[in-house]
């Protein structure tokens, strides 16, 4: 039988149309030989212990040993740990997906990677650029947090020499830190060295980090031994604010669980990401969960929840039984954490800014890779540049909230690409333009092989669709031009039932997620009128149910396990998790707050605007053209050895 192909083209069909096109063009899982588009590879030097350390210390930052005093006083009380624990769960089911996606696509860009290749370009390029935000933020966020601890470990506010203390400038009401701009640049200069160097560098900052937790959690134990646990002997019992306290509690904790997402983003430098990928997200996920739950269970034990000091919890707790000197070994943790997590912030970004310039949406200049250290020089350079200006100058303690949009916008990507991938994933995959004598010739071989008349042949191939989105084996004037092949030919049957197939498939993803955002927003918005909030949340959950049993009911594409590279994790209890998942995280994005969406608002729509004038003129995909993917080997097989079927 005959194919069509699709040609990317934007001539003759309209602007809007043209748009429309752009928005939803796919690309392909890159190829396991090392050749990403023809661009040089990063340097496979990491194994599962050094991701390991990029996710525990990208993960625990200095935020908890901050927020078990906060959390446990106006949420959890004694009942900390199980908040960590349901957190802990949660953040899994994202893990879950990632190490999937991951394995399968084992490429530089994360979470953008796979929004590209499972959804399309327009959400791809939204997810990447708000991962660009969150990591430029987030890393200027935590360099300016590191010079207060630094000053408390050397003797207090002051205690830092003039070059690095923070100063005020006056008339402009601008706070600078020189500290927080110096260490932006030894982790830039640091992550230009080399991959391996920098995550070995983490590893021992990590370490460090983790010795501290182990003393709290030791001495703690020894502590609480000897005084009897009183924080646990308290008349309101376990569950002082209730299971909702709880819950709210865990809502609070989760984004302590932020950071192991760095791990997928370093699948292109994993010596075997199909083994060691999930290995190091799943590993480095337990380590967290573990030490967050056995430190907070010691200290809610040390000193009752509602007499903790909000601001230094653990310190304050063993100042408390007379170890006022144990503070040192806490803040120096705290230091070493926080040194950790600018490592683990600005290590993505470079790698999301190569992966979308290797695509055509962003200057080549960022995809160049440093022939020596193997690594995006050019792009880390921007990246500590950026990050070290705000460190330097601005209080983005108010655009914190920002970071966690990009993080949670990509849990929720990741999870709808799991769902497309098992069961409607990409039966078209792009290859240049350039090769369109090649798939003629494919084309033509195939429709003398069906045996149909020469003119019914030379229609069917003639027409390169520019229209059609289906490039199926049969296309929608099949029936019509191969009426007999419709009747007779089983093959033919199964062509129209699976595409049938998938398009339930399709549009039950599609209503699950509006369901799920229907449901969430409604629920939390207490603005709304009791009675059309109950009735949406009636509408949002009944389609997010019936999403569910039809997922649940139909089977998933049996392409499945051909897409990208086999042999990798699989993620268990599809379609439940990844609707689990993406549920939970809608919930989080919708509770965010007005004002931190406005912010994100305006970058996302400076990035929309960079898109329509840029990215979309000079993506990759610009002039591909789409063929079935069972053809696609073949007709680069025979690109290479220069065959073709006149």
């Amino acid at each position: 039988m005959g194919f069509l192909v699709d040609s990317q083209k934007d001539g003759g069909i309209g602007f809007l149309g043209g748009c429309v096109k752009t928005l939803i063009r796919r690309k392909q899982v890159d190829s396991a030989d090392g050749n990403v588009h023809g661009h040089h590879q990063l340097a496979k030097e990491l194994s599962v212990l050094h991701l390991i350390a990029i996710g525990v210390g990208s993960t625990i930052g200095a935020g908890v040993y901050i927020l078990v005093g906060t959390v446990a006083r106006e949420h959890a009380g004694p009942a900390l740990a199980l908040s960590f624990l349901i957190a802990g769960f949660a953040a899994a089911l994202s893990a879950f997906c990632y190490a999937e996606l991951a394995s399968r696509c084992p490429s530089a860009g994360s979470a953008y990677h796979y929004s590209y290749i499972c959804v399309g370009e327009g959400v791809a390029w939204l997810v990447g650029w708000a991962l660009i935000l969150e990591y430029t933020i987030g890393g200027s966020a935590v360099a300016r947090g590191i010079s207060p601890n630094l000053a408390l470990l050397f003797g207090g506010e002051g205690s830092l020499p003039f070059f690095l203390a923070r100063q005020a400038i006056p008339g402009l009401g601008i706070v600078v830190d020189p500290c927080a701009a110096i260490l932006v640049f030894v982790v830039t200069g640091l992550l230009c060295v080399g991959i391996k160097e920098s995550t070995m560098v983490q590893g021992i900052v990590t370490t460090v980090n983790l010795c501290a937790m182990l003393f709290v959690i030791i001495a703690g134990t020894y502590l609480g031994f000897k005084t009897g646990w009183s924080g646990y002997e308290l008349p309101t019992g376990y569950f002082p604010f209730g299971v909702d306290g709880m819950l709210a509690g865990s809502a609070v904790v989760f984004f302590a669980y932020i950071g192991f997402d760095s791990v997928a983003s370093t699948a292109e430098e994993v010596r075997n990401p199909q083994r060691d990928l999930p290995m190091g997200i799943g590993f480095a996920l337990s380590i967290c969960c573990s030490l967050y739950m056995l430190v907070s269970i010691v200290v809610v034990g040390l000193v009752p929840y509602y007499a903790m000091d909000p601001d230094t919890p653990i310190s304050s707790a063993f100042a408390a039984h007379g170890m006022q000197w144990a503070v040192y070994i806490i803040t120096a943790g705290a230091v070493m954490a926080l040194c950790s997590t600018l490592m683990g912030s600005m290590l993505p970004q470079p790698r999301i800014l190569m992966a979308m310039a290797r695509d055509g949406l962003l200057p080549s200049f960022f995809s160049d890779v440093n022939k020596k250290s193997q690594v995006p020089v050019k792009s880390t350079v921007v990246t500590g540049l950026c990050a070290a200006t705000l460190a330097f100058c601005m209080d983005v303690d108010q655009l914190a909230g920002m970071v966690s949009v990009g993080t949670l916008l990509a849990f929720t990507m990741v999870a709808i690409s799991v769902l497309i991938l098992r069961y409607v994933p990409p039966d078209e995959v792009p290859v240049p333009s350039s090769l369109q004598d090649t798939i003629d010739s494919v084309s033509l071989h195939y429709n003398r092989i069906s045996g149909g008349s020469t003119k019914k042949k030379s229609k069917a191939h003639a027409s390169i669709s520019k229209d059609s989105k289906l490039p199926l084996l049969v296309g929608k004037n099949a029936p019509a031009d191969y009426p007999d092949l419709v009747k007779e030919d089983p093959s033919v049957k199964y062509v129209l039932s699976e595409e049938k197939r998938r398009k339930i498939a399709g549009w039950t993803i599609a209503f699950t997620c509006i369901g799920a955002f229907t449901l969430t927003y409604a629920a939390s918005n207490l603005a709304i009128q009791w009675l059309v909030r109950y009735c949406l949340c009636g509408f949002g959950g009944a389609l997010l149910l019936t999403g569910l049993v039809v997922l649940t009911c139909i089977e998933q594409d049996e392409a499945r396990h051909n897409f990208g590279h086999s042999g990798g994790f699989t993620c268990p209890f599809v379609p439940l998790l990844p609707i689990f998942c993406i549920l939970i995280n809608i919930y989080l994005l919708v509770n965010l707050g007005g004002a931190t969406w406005a912010r994100v608002s305006v970058w996302l729509a400076i990035g929309v605007v960079v898109y329509l004038f840029y990215g979309r003129k000079h993506s990759s995909l610009m002039d591909a053209v789409y063929v079935p993917v069972a053809h696609a080997g073949e007709i680069y097989g025979r690109r290479s050895s220069g065959d073709t079927l006149a």
